[in-house]
């Protein structure tokens, strides 16, 4: 594997491993992003602020203290959870979506390289989900089909188990040959 892939990798897994489900939806918090973006938590929340009529709630949301304790507790055993301090403030939550806005925002060579990486991710988790819904749908299908043969299948393990202990049952023959009558 070439360095640059394996950089590459290395990137995408990172972003991915701050991509969390919250409201039935993938996010990601403001302070990763600015992370990620090479600014202050606060100034990224001062640019969306200054452009609030880009970010409608579908793009982005402010967590309540029970979301946030709820993700605290899923993060507890990452070195995440470490870097997560004193909080003053409810964190915002990205959408794909406000992601994708954000780069508009923060207009920066390094913004517009991140924002294209973290899409990328987004899109691939939609591939991945895609496949495994069809590989679900698949083994429901499945499933179905089985449930319909279930007796004759019981009924193909019954008649192999006759044969098998057929089989192991020693034969009674008569023995072959003369017999000679002694009187």
């Amino acid at each position: 594997m070439a360095k640059a892939d394996l950089q590459m990798l290395v990137a995408e897994q990172k972003i991915l491993n701050r991509i969390y489900v919250i409201r039935g939806q993938k996010i990601m918090l403001d302070r990763d992003l600015a992370e990620m973006y090479g600014v202050e938590t606060r100034r990224l929340n001062e640019q969306v602020k200054r452009n609030s009529k880009r970010f409608p709630k579908d793009f982005m949301f402010a967590l309540t203290q029970k979301e946030l304790d709820n993700l605290m507790s899923q993060i507890a055993t990452s070195s995440l959870a470490a870097n997560w301090g004193g909080i003053r403030k409810l964190p915002n939550a990205f959408t794909e979506q406000g992601v994708a806005m954000l780069s508009s925002v923060l207009n920066s060579d390094t913004a517009i390289e991140v924002n294209i990486r973290i899409i990328r991710v987004f899109t691939k988790l939609k591939e991945y989900t895609l496949t495994h819904s069809e590989i679900l749908r698949q083994l429901a299908q499945l499933e179905k089909e089985v449930k319909g043969n279930s007796r004759n299948i019981e009924n193909i393990f019954v008649v192999l188990k006759e044969l098998i202990e057929k089989q192991s049952r020693p034969l009674s023959r008569n023995k072959i040959g003369f017999k000679q009558n002694i009187e």
